[in-house]
């Protein structure tokens, strides 16, 4: 046995007793310690860097640590084996993605949008009032003569003075009644949901002299953050929001590194630990204290995730969703009681999980095609989602189709040298000097650079070329004698955004030519499922009206320089709409609107997928698509000049 203390730099220190051999990252993991890794310990994305201040590790040399870094005790925490009583410095940076990540929650343009959609669809004869309601009751105290049981009493009044048909009520509740009713002379308040002929009663208590405030959560469940706001049930006022960044990241930056690591023993348990407890229970406390409410007055969740999200959130077992045919344990899931997902509400709260539609388009697409709303509109419209994944969705009132693409890590800084998450300190915005080169830049909370985030990697190489440093293959010109470019003993090419030398920076910021790879597959992964969704319609790119961007990403997206890159379709800009994170929003209306989650359930119903793995043509339109802006300029005409 070996002892292993942690100092988190700046933070906490934590003291572990490991087994002699045991893996480093695995080992943090155990302690609770988080340590980016965002290929989960393959040793591909080089993130998990620590530093062993005391005592040895078993390590084997990496392209991703440089023999400076070697010298001065770095190593890969995935790729060092143990083997005595060590200390380690761990960099606070993976902390501060989960703690302070800049995520796309509910701006005031996105309220904006909800309350023009929402008057679109009570004027389409939507309901303008949630399911939840509370009822201020006087029942007739029992006598001899009148000696019905607390229960027949109640469900009574419901039948005869509310006109419901039918009254559920858990046995939970019926603990509270005895109680409740005599506490006020049988003055109660009741809570419940209104569903038709069903009243489903959640809470029973003595009566004050006005009704309660009832609250609700919408959830936007992500695989790189969690978002959540706290609603007033009575009013539809948002009261507060809160985000931070899923806490599985310890265990892979995309979905199929957290399914693999499902299959380990005890894994399933930790990925669900990490987004309940460490997640959702988080947000939901720094909610309440924040508007000084009790956990007990919130009756419903309303939330959105991707299919492998839902099933990691429900403890099913994900590992078909990856394997052909690709085939989910459930897309439809029944609403449930949070306290069955160990969710800390009222423990008669209810949630609600959009429903998916395939392995790879979960409830974040259909409660975002609801809300932005495709399934309204008369003109073709398009809805991408990106982030780890690329979800599209393309059609009108009368069709929806849809398809995913495997966009990878790299729009989120994942498996990118110096690339981060949207952190304070990541540059999100850039653009070069033609004349001497020379990068301009602007950070997350206009701090020092830390690393470069998914907006910032799109402007860098749309500069990039712009400027001639690199061409459409992505590749550095050879002939350029600058000081910000460099090539390495592999003749591999690098340019120096932040530099040591040349800023006197803290430390080399740069990108290279690996990395510039790995963005051209990511945004031609996108480019050919969009044009492989239109093709297999026979409709070309122009008949679309309407592309609405969402997901973190577009927080600072430049359209132009997207569409320049060759990730989004050459239409005019002014046909971009940056609808933000619309799977938030669709939760919130289902939220409020009484027919909102029946909507929803009908779009997943009628949405056709196609699935672009076993596609015959796309694996061609993605080769083409993996170039700057693309092989075939005719899908690029603004760009031809």
């Amino acid at each position: 046995m070996k002892k292993v203390r942690f100092n988190i730099k700046g933070k906490r220190t934590v003291d572990l007793i490991a087994s002699d051999g045991e893996n480093l990252l695995e080992a943090a993991r155990r302690a609770g310690v988080m340590i980016d890794s965002p290929c989960s310990g393959n040793a591909t994305c080089g993130k998990c860097k620590v530093k062993i201040v005391s005592g040895q590790v078993k390590t084997e040399k990496t392209r991703h640590i440089s023999e400076e870094e070697m010298a001065s005790g770095i190593v890969l925490s995935c790729n060092a084996t143990i083997i005595e009583d060590i200390e380690v410095e761990v960099p606070d940076l993976a902390s501060s993605f989960v703690n302070e990540m800049q995520i796309t929650d509910l701006s005031n343009n996105e309220n904006e949008n909800i309350k023009y959609v929402r008057k679109k669809m009570i004027k389409e004869g939507m309901t303008n009032q949630s399911r939840l309601w509370s009822e201020i009751i006087q029942l007739p105290c029992p006598t001899i003569e009148d000696n019905c049981a607390d229960e027949d009493r109640l469900k009574l009044y419901f039948k005869q003075n509310l006109g419901y048909q039918d009254i559920t009520i858990s046995l939970n509740v019926m603990k509270k009644l005895p109680d409740a009713f005599r506490k006020n002379d049988f003055l109660i308040e009741v809570v419940y949901l209104k569903r038709r002929e069903v009243a489903e009663i959640l809470d029973v208590k003595p009566a004050n002299s006005e009704k309660s405030v009832l609250y609700g959560i919408a959830l936007d469940i992500g695989t790189t953050s969690v978002s959540a706001c706290l609603v007033d049930m009575n009013t539809n006022e948002i009261l507060t929001k809160a985000s931070m960044g899923n806490a599985q990241v310890k265990y892979g930056a995309d979905v199929i590194n957290r399914i693999v690591y499902s299959e380990k023993p005890g894994g399933l348990e930790n990925l669900r630990h990490a987004i309940v407890d460490e997640s959702i229970n988080n947000l939901i406390e720094k909610m309440v204290k924040t508007v000084g409410i009790k956990k007990e007055d919130i009756y419903e969740v309303c939330a959105a995730g991707n299919t492998t999200m839902n099933h990691l959130l429900l403890g099913l077992n994900p590992d078909y969703l990856r394997r052909e045919p690709f085939i989910p344990a459930i897309n439809d899931i029944p609403e449930m009681k949070c306290a069955e997902l160990g969710i800390n509400v009222n423990p008669e709260g209810k949630i609600y999980l959009a429903p998916s539609v395939a392995s790879y388009v979960g409830g974040d697409i259909t409660a975002g095609v609801f809300a932005v709303p495709v399934w309204m509109r008369e003109d073709f419209t398009m809805l991408v989602d990106l982030g780890t994944n690329g979800e599209i969705v393309f059609g009108n009132k009368d069709f929806l189709m849809t398809c995913a693409c495997s966009a990878g890590p790299a729009f989120e800084g994942g498996e990118i040298s110096c690339g981060t998450r949207a952190v304070p300190g990541a540059i999100e915005q850039v653009t070069i000097n033609e004349e001497d080169l020379r990068p301009f830049y602007n950070t997350i909370g206009h701090v020092s650079p830390v690393g470069i985030c998914g907006s910032g990697i799109i402007d860098l190489i749309c500069e990039m070329k712009r400027t001639g440093i690199i061409n459409g293959k992505g590749r550095m010109e050879r002939d350029l004698d600058h000081p910000r470019i460099k090539f390495d003993e592999y003749g591999i090419g690098q340019y120096y955004l932040y530099s040591k030398e040349l800023d006197n920076g803290s430390k080399d910021i740069y990108i290279t030519e690996i990395d510039i790879d790995s963005f051209i597959k990511a945004k031609g992964a996108v480019f050919s499922a969009i044009y492989i969704l239109m093709e297999s319609l026979d409709m070309p790119i122009d008949v679309l009206e309407n592309i609405y961007v969402a997901g973190g990403i577009g927080t600072n997206l430049d359209i132009t320089n997207a569409i320049a890159l060759g990730m989004l379709p050459d239409i005019p800009v002014e046909k971009y709409f940056y609808i933000g994170n619309s799977s938030m929003q669709g939760c919130y209306l289902a939220l409020t609107l009484s027919e909102g989650k029946d909507k929803i359930r009908e779009i997943s119903q009628n949405m056709t997928y196609m699935e672009l793995s076993v596609h015959p043509t796309y694996m061609d339109e993605f080769i083409s698509a993996c170039f700057i802006p693309h092989t075939n300029m005719n899908l690029f005409p603004s760009l031809e000049n």
